[in-house]
C-alpha cells in the first residue's frame, strides 16, 4: 500500500526546503519531490540572501550553512558605453551576527537545505518530475510523478515561475513575456587572494553590486556582480518581452556588460565554471494568483512572489518565507483535519504576519515605473556626463553646475519628464 503524506512539496528551492522543514519539524509525513538529479541542479540565482528571515530558522546558520560572504558592502554604477558613476555603501553593522545579508551558490546551498529538512522527517526525492495532480472530485489529494500516483492530504507547489500545478490547479495562467525578466548568470571562478585584492575585502566580508545602463539597449533591466569565497557571480536580468520585440538574447547583453572597461578589470585572469538561465516573475501583485484550493496551496515563484523595486530584486527570501507561511497554514489545517480551501485560507493571515504580502504591497507600483525607459538610456548618461563635466579641467573658466545640466539635458530630457519621472519615483518607492 503506498505511503499517504501529510503533505507533498513540489520543488527543493528555498520555498520548498523552508516548507517541508517546518513541516517536518511539526511531525508532519512530509515527501519533497525535486526534478533536477538534485537540489540547486535547476536552479539559477544571483545570489545574496536576507540573514534575518534564515535566522528563524537556523539560529546559528553562519556555523554550518554553506554562506560564502558576508555583504558588508553595498554597490550601484550608471554606466555608459566607457564610463561610470557609482555610489558605495558601507556599514560595520552588516558585518555583525546574524548577518544582514550574504552571498550563496545554490548549487551548494540547495543541497544544505534539502539534507536539513531530510533530518528533520522529510522524505526528499530527488530526480523525480510531478507530472499531474491528483483528484477526488474537486479537490486535490497528491501528484502523479514518474508514473506513480503519490496521495497526500496537501500538495505545495513550489515549482518556479512556470508553475504546471498551479495551472493544472486553475488557480493560474501562464504568465506572459511582459510579466517576466530573464535571467543570465555566470560563475566566474578567481584566486580568492586576487579577489579580496580586486575588491578590497578582508576575511570574510563581501560586495553585491548592482548596475543600470546602456549595456541593456534600453530594455527594462540591469546587471550585478556578487563576490563568492573564490569566484564571482555575474549576470544581467532583462525584461522578457522587450528581448523577443528586440530579436536580442539576453546573453548578448551579458557579453557586452562583461567587455565595459569598468567590468572587465574585475574579470580579468577568470574562469567560467557554471553559466546558467531562469525566468523571474516581475509583476508583482498585479499577477499574483489565487493561494489556496482544496488540498493546494502555491508558494514562492510559482505565487510570483518576488519583490522589484528597482534597489532590490528580492525572490528568494520571499520565496523562503512563503514556503513557512505555506508550512504553518498546513499545520493548522492537520490539527483540525480539515483541508479544504477554507481552511486552508489561513495561509493569507500567515502571508500577511510575515513580509511577503506587506512588501508586494507597499511596492505594488514599482514593476509598472520601472518599464520607464528613460532610467536605462537617459538618466545613466545624464549622471555620468555631469561627472566629466565637473571633473574635468579643461584650462578654461568653469561654469556653474545647473548651467553644465541644462546642456547636459538639452536634446535627452525635459524638465517636464523630470518633474514627472520624480513624481512616479515617489509613488512607487
Amino acid at each position: 500500500m503506498k505511503q499517504h503524506f501529510d503533505a507533498i512539496v513540489v520543488g527543493a528551492g528555498p520555498a520548498g526546503c523552508a516548507c517541508g522543514l517546518t513541516l517536518a519539524k511539526s511531525g508532519l509525513s512530509t515527501l519533497i519531490v525535486e526534478r533536477g538529479k538534485f537540489a540547486g541542479a535547476k536552479n539559477m540565482w544571483g545570489g545574496v540572501f536576507y540573514g534575518p528571515l534564515f535566522h528563524q530558522l537556523f539560529p546559528d546558520f553562519w556555523e554550518e550553512a554553506p554562506v560564502e560572504r558576508y555583504i558588508l558592502h553595498h554597490r550601484i554604477s550608471f554606466l555608459t558605453a566607457d564610463a561610470a558613476l557609482s555610489a558605495d555603501f558601507f556599514s560595520s553593522k552588516f558585518g555583525r551576527k546574524p548577518y544582514n545579508s550574504f552571498s550563496l551558490l545554490r548549487a551548494k546551498f540547495d543541497r544544505w537545505f534539502a539534507d536539513k529538512a531530510q533530518q528533520a522527517g522529510a522524505i526528499v526525492a530527488s530526480g523525480l518530475q510531478a507530472d499531474d495532480l491528483l483528484w477526488d472530485g474537486s479537490r486535490i489529494v497528491g501528484i502523479k510523478a514518474g508514473g506513480d500516483e503519490l496521495p497526500a492530504n496537501v500538495v505545495v507547489a513550489c515549482d518556479g515561475v512556470n508553475s504546471i500545478l498551479a495551472e493544472k490547479a486553475g488557480l493560474r495562467k501562464r504568465l506572459l513575456p511582459q510579466d517576466m525578466k530573464q535571467g543570465v548568470k555566470e560563475v566566474i571562478q578567481i584566486p580568492r587572494q586576487m579577489l579580496e585584492q580586486r575588491f578590497n575585502l578582508s576575511g570574510d566580508e563581501g560586495v553585491a553590486w548592482e548596475f543600470i545602463g546602456s549595456f541593456t539597449k534600453g530594455i527594462p533591466g540591469g546587471a550585478f556582480i556578487y563576490t563568492n569565497k573564490d569566484s564571482l557571480s555575474i549576470g544581467i536580468v532583462v525584461q522578457l518581452s522587450a528581448l523577443i520585440k528586440n530579436k536580442i538574447e539576453a546573453n548578448d547583453l551579458l557579453e557586452e556588460f562583461k567587455e565595459h572597461p569598468e567590468v572587465a578589470r574585475y574579470l580579468s585572469e577568470g574562469e567560467l565554471v557554471e553559466y546558467s538561465a531562469h525566468l523571474i516573475p516581475t509583476s508583482g501583485r498585479a499577477k499574483m494568483p489565487e493561494l489556496f484550493a482544496d488540498g493546494f496551496l502555491v508558494a514562492g515563484d510559482a505565487a510570483a512572489f518576488c519583490l522589484v523595486t528597482g534597489l532590490n530584486l528580492e525572490g528568494s527570501n520571499l520565496a523562503m518565507a512563503s514556503g513557512m507561511a505555506a508550512a504553518e497554514a498546513v499545520i493548522q489545517a492537520k490539527k483540525k483535519e480539515d483541508f479544504s480551501k477554507k481552511s486552508l485560507s489561513s495561509y493569507s493571515h500567515f502571508l500577511k504576519q510575515s513580509l511577503v504580502l506587506k512588501d508586494l504591497e507597499t511596492f505594488r507600483k514599482a514593476p509598472k515605473f520601472l518599464e520607464n525607459p528613460r532610467i536605462y538610456n537617459v538618466y545613466p548618461g545624464l549622471a555620468c556626463d555631469m561627472a566629466e563635466k565637473i571633473f574635468t579641467n579643461d584650462g578654461r573658466p568653469k561654469k556653474k553646475i545647473w548651467k553644465q545640466l541644462k546642456r547636459s539635458m538639452k536634446g535627452n530630457v525635459s524638465l517636464l519628464q523630470i518633474a514627472s519621472d520624480l513624481y512616479n519615483i515617489k509613488k512607487a518607492l
